[in-house]
């Protein structure tokens, strides 16, 4: 399944090159290779899981994102993933229908859908995660010492500017969450 991001304007062309082509280099195309292959091969291990049943890598992302953040709603999913709606409304769909999340209405709006993860999703999102995780844990070994940091800041980097803090806090407010769920 392909990606869809048909909510996301293009990103602004600087009007002026950046550093590495104003000193004569070519542009960074073996970083845009590089980035497609990990990419590739980073989400390459959860498809295989997927494959057989049917879902594909939007399936993965809606899983992940509610085993996180369990009790998100719809609308909050749509703007992490910028999809339309009637994209996720089919994934969703038949995430629910296969038993992988669960969605309910509000307490305080009946008509806010709030998502969480069934033990069957939270089983999937946690092997996912497991394999994505060893997988980083290799790369950033072969970084040498101070890979982590490096990474992180260039993957942080790699998001819009004023995107950025909100990504972040996500990312936080996921971890206390998560530490304080119980095991």
């Amino acid at each position: 399944m392909a990606d869809i991001n048909s909510l996301i304007a293009p990103a602004s062309v600087p009007d002026r090159p950046v550093a590495a082509e104003l000193a004569g280099d070519l542009p960074l195309v073996d970083f845009v290779e590089l980035l497609f292959f990990a990419y590739r091969d980073f989400v390459g291990d959860p498809d295989q899981i997927l494959a057989p049943i049917g879902f594909g890598r939007a399936h993965h992302r809606v899983i992940h994102f509610v085993n996180r953040h369990p009790g998100m709603r719809v609308t909050d999913l749509l703007d992490i993933l910028r999809i339309t709606k009637q994209s996720l409304g089919r994934v969703l769909r038949e995430l629910v229908d296969e038993g992988f999340v669960e969605s309910r209405a509000g307490a305080a709006d009946r008509r806010q859908r709030l998502l969480f993860p069934t033990s069957k999703g939270e089983a999937l999102a946690r092997q996912f995660v497991g394999l994505q995780s060893r997988r980083i844990a290799r790369a950033l070994e072969a970084s040498g010492p101070n890979g982590r940091d490096a990474v992180r800041r260039f993957l942080l980097a790699m998001i819009d500017q004023e995107d950025r803090v909100a990504v972040e806090r996500l990312i936080q407010r996921a971890d206390r969450a998560a530490k304080a769920r119980p095991a």
